[in-house]
């Protein structure tokens, strides 16, 4: 097989020729290898059905090869070898495979452009000629940083997970916060200005998350999506960024609806019902304020003010029940 491979890749195709355009020299610094096989040659090489193998390959975010184009190369398809081997010992059969390549290739997609942007800056002065050159001192460090962050996050997520041997759902704080008249906002800023406000909302929402123990799940435009173990870190997240506007004017006006009940962890989000009220009552808040669900208002309100208002209709819930949760003022002492 080896041999056909060889042949394969010594066909002449202009992937595989050697080429000294900026481009290519810099997608062969980050590959380590030229493309040398088409989908035909990965197909037979690692015995994986051609048809499975184009939608692993879509599944993870990649533009469809044609058959006669070679952009394979040989770490394609070491890695495609050990896909049989990582499906049994994980429990996922054959059907969840592309459940596990779209989220992997939808995040390691996010991530990348975020890394170009940083090497961008850092190739600004670089001639193109040395293009290649530079993307290769730069990529170790890169790649070190990318794994020791990637292990961190693991070791903090298997720790979680430890005691849930079975999967399903599991009980968490499920958070949503909102900036408030977002679109009108950013019709008056410019696109710096805007640029500003945004990465000003999701670092400082961010730390705050991580700070009280907490995850966050995803942003969404204007919004963050956060998970806590418990129940008092989930009230305390939303009511800090819901006054952070008060104590800092540039900092963003925001509302948000917590939740404490089930939620279905799938593919590093969170879905269920408990999602679903939490997105609704942040609908509802006002501008500054957080709304709870009762599984929430329950268990903390020996700790947090927390105040029932009217139910009110909202998209899913004719009659949404919403309680108002504030910090506890604090006791005065004694003269």
């Amino acid at each position: 097989m080896d041999e056909e491979l060889e042949e394969a890749g010594d066909q002449g195709s202009p992937a595989s020729a050697l080429s000294s355009s900026p481009y290519d020299d810099v997608v062969r610094a980050i590959l380590g290898e030229d493309a040398r096989y088409t989908r035909s040659d990965v197909a037979a090489a690692t015995g994986i059905e051609l048809e499975r193998l184009t939608s692993l390959w879509r599944a993870l975010g990649f533009p469809s090869a044609d058959d006669d184009t070679a952009m394979f190369t040989d770490a394609d398809i070491a890695v495609l070898e050990l896909l049989p081997h990582f499906l049994a010992p994980m429990g996922l059969e054959e059907g969840e495979e592309l459940t596990a390549a779209r989220s992997m290739g939808r995040t390691f997609s996010r991530l990348a452009d975020w890394e170009v942007r940083l090497m961008t800056r850092a190739l600004a002065d670089v001639p193109q000629d040395e293009l290649g050159g530079a993307v290769t001192e730069i990529l170790p460090v890169l790649q070190q940083l990318q794994d020791y962050v990637w292990r961190r996050h693991l070791a903090r997520a298997a720790g979680r997970a430890v005691l849930v041997r079975e999967p399903g759902e599991v009980e968490r704080g499920v958070g949503f916060v909102d900036m408030v008249a977002f679109t009108r906002t950013s019709r008056e800023l410019s696109m710096g200005q805007l640029a500003a406000l945004l990465e000003r909302f999701d670092s400082q929402a961010s730390a705050l998350v991580a700070a009280c123990g907490g995850q966050v799940v995803k942003t969404i435009g204007d919004e963050i999506l956060f998970v806590a173990d418990d129940p008092h870190a989930t009230a305390e997240i939303a009511t800090t960024l819901a006054q952070l506007h008060v104590e800092d004017p540039t900092f963003p006006q925001v509302r948000a609806g917590i939740t404490w009940g089930p939620v279905l962890p799938r593919m590093g989000d969170v879905f269920g019902e408990t999602v679903n009220i939490a997105s609704r009552l942040t609908s509802l808040a006002r501008p500054g304020t957080v709304l709870a669900n009762a599984a929430l208002a329950e268990v903390i309100g020996d700790r947090w003010t927390v105040r029932r208002i009217p139910p009110e209709s909202v998209r899913g819930y004719s009659r949404l029940e919403a309680w108002v949760v504030r910090p506890m003022p604090a006791r005065r002492s004694p003269d």
